[in-house]
């Protein structure tokens, strides 16, 4: 799943959907009259308030308070769920208004800790801890400013803001008008992130060269829309309307004389002003931030107050183990070697047998996609074995945009919303299809829809009973740590004792998919805090995970670019997984997956110790009943 750093904790609400914030944008239109729309968020009951009885009235303002906050702070993250209150505005990302939401955020985060909190519900202290986690990490991470490195290959104004159309409602005339201002903003936007990567120079913070790879071509396609406007990506919603729309028009006449011409600019800026001033180092502690960065990374994305050492240490432990598992999965495959003694040697045979036999490989872009969609299909039907509570909202398979994929992620998800009437889509990329191998499909499809991201994502956008700020939370730990999670309940569904992973191949496809979360613990401590040089961490990922070449080297780029986020998937899935051994060794038979994974989703995301609580309480509960 893509997301963001979080600079705000408003940033990592708009992440969830799985798309990449890059930043914000200024804003643009002029306000609408109070009359226009209505003063109260959709999102806050809109006079269905039964949930709030018995809550303390005093957190509630606060709460409701910080959703409006979010909601207009980030104007298309509200569009998308619905609310359509700021849909001809893009986000401010200038120093302005960063400083006038800190001090925002730091009031807030002073007049909750002056609440008296005697007498308040179980749901009270809940939100008022998650929301006083969000606002101190908000304090915490201003001081590493980072909306001075905007851009990357894999990130930033020129991958998200294209793709930002296919995200959005358009149901009338109303919204197709509301995007094309969003559109003409969009020069306004680039023009700000510039000044701020200038900022950024000044003040020596700039990222390591090796992370810009693709920005720039990126930025010339984008240019191209001046010729060509109905070709861009920003024209994407109005090739439904006629061509003599007036919406259409001036979406056109805005790519052409305002976003092509913004983005050749950037990609001037990027390559003749930022490029050689990018540093040679990898790691974030060679900054000028130090390891104070990294340290702040791994706490923010793992919600855990643990050192780089110590993830270092459960990733060389947890290398070790799936490798043993790994190699009595070779023995189960039709591989001519595979009934040879375990060894390093045979597991890095069998690696390059994977590599390079067509056999595993799609020999089109259209078998790639059909194929998860047949995966996803499958495990539709046993959701009902594992879950009590199921989304509503639907989701599809699509390819990443080709202008986008070069640079991309194998796959990733991209949420919706049922209140605003859009699907999800599991984004998966068709670029060099000898880099996708077949065996990682089961579990990836787990991972990306359901059980992982779809289900778990859209599911608590529809939770009832809750204040809609439990809603619009975004914990990497445990979102990505659930996705790992359910990689693995493929096994448990299905007809078979490996379940939906039938084929040893799919099953050595799951383990090298848990290997590749394992080995992130090591390689990404390993480059920003123990030394580790990238061919180093490519070489590790090699010899120890049945990925391709290519995923690997990007894999290694999206670590150096984003410290501390991928230590998250498996220190996450490590803690759903110890909770779950613990509630099956104290229920014993009287165990009920469903129940568990309800009570694993039920209130939202949670950092990791606020779902270690509700879970022990859960257990302790179930145990006590006859």
């Amino acid at each position: 799943m893509k997301t963001q750093k979080r600079n705000l904790s408003v940033v990592i609400a708009a992440a969830v959907m799985g798309v990449v914030c890059a930043g914000g944008a200024v804003g643009v239109a002029a306000a609408q009259t109070a009359g226009e729309q209505p003063a109260r968020s959709v999102l806050l009951g809109a006079g269905d308030d039964a949930w709030r009885m018995g809550r303390s009235a005093a957190l509630l303002a606060i709460l409701d308070e910080h959703v409006e906050w979010m909601l207009r702070e980030n104007p298309v993250m509200a569009s998308g769920r619905g609310d359509k209150r700021y849909n001809d505005r893009l986000e401010d990302p200038s120093p302005e208004a960063i400083s006038r939401r800190l001090a925002e955020q730091t009031d807030r985060l002073a007049r909750l800790s002056e609440l008296e909190r005697s007498g308040w519900s179980e749901a009270d202290h809940v939100d008022a801890d998650l929301l006083r986690f969000e606002l101190q990490s908000a304090a915490a991470g201003a001081r590493f400013h980072g909306e001075h490195t905007p851009v990357n290959g894999r990130n930033g104004p020129q991958v998200w803001l294209p793709q930002m159309g296919d995200q959005l409602p358009f149901f009338g005339p109303q919204d197709y008008a509301d995007f094309a201002a969003r559109l003409e903003a969009v020069p306004r936007q680039i023009e700000q992130h510039i000044r701020n990567m200038r900022a950024g120079l000044e003040a020596g913070r700039v990222p390591p060269r090796v992370v810009m790879a693709g920005a720039v071509e990126q930025c010339r396609v984008l240019a191209g829309g001046a010729e060509a406007p109905t070709l861009s990506p920003f024209y994407g919603p109005y090739r439904a309307l006629p061509a003599d729309d007036a919406n259409a028009a001036r979406a056109r006449k805005a790519i052409a004389e305002g976003i092509a011409p913004a983005f050749a600019r950037l990609g001037d800026f990027l390559e003749k002003e930022y490029l050689p001033r990018c540093r040679e180092s990898i790691a974030v502690s060679e900054g000028v931030d130090g390891i104070a960065a990294y340290d702040f990374a791994l706490r923010d994305h793992t919600t855990l107050d643990v050192t780089a050492e110590r993830v270092h240490e459960i990733g060389v432990s947890e290398v070790a183990r799936i490798r043993a598992e790994m190699m009595e999965v070779i023995a189960r495959t039709d591989w001519p070697r595979a009934d040879e003694k375990p060894s390093d040697a045979l597991h890095a045979a069998f690696l390059e047998y994977l590599r390079t036999d067509s056999r595993f490989y799609c020999t089109s872009e259209e078998e790639l996609l059909a194929g998860y969609r047949n995966i996803c299909k499958l495990m539709d039907a046993e959701l009902p074995k594992l879950f009590s509570m199921l989304p509503r909202l639907t989701y599809g398979v699509r390819e990443i945009p080709p202008f986008a994929a070069k640079n991309s992620p194998t796959a990733y998800y991209y949420r919706g919303s049922l209140k605003a009437g859009i699907p999800a889509w599991f984004m998966a990329n068709t670029y060099r299809l000898d880099q996708r191998p077949k065996y990682e499909m089961v579990a990836l499809a787990l991972h990306e829809a359901v059980p992982g991201h779809h289900l778990q994502v859209a599911l608590h956008e529809e939770l009832e009973g809750v204040h809609p700020f439990r809603t619009m939370n975004w914990f990497t730990a445990y979102g990505e740590g659930w996705a790992l999670y359910a990689e693995r309940l493929g096994l448990e569904v299905g007809e078979g004792a490996k379940g939906l992973y039938t084929d040893p191949y799919d099953d050595f496809g799951r383990l090298t998919y848990e290997m590749w979360r394992a080995c992130r613990l090591v390689v990404d401590t390993g480059m920003h805090a123990k030394g580790w040089s990238r061919q180093r961490a490519i070489d590790f990922m090699l010899n120890n995970t049945g990925l391709s070449a290519l995923n690997i080297e990007r894999e290694v780029d999206r670590y150096i670019a984003w410290p501390g986020q991928a230590t998250a998937y498996k220190m996450g899935e490590l803690k759903i997984r110890e909770l779950r051994g613990r509630a099956e060794s104290v229920l014993g038979a009287r165990f009920d997956v469903r129940a568990f994974h309800e009570a694993v989703l039920g209130a939202g995301p949670l950092p990791l110790p606020a779902l270690e609580e509700r879970v022990l309480r859960w257990i302790d509960a179930a145990s006590k009943v006859e």
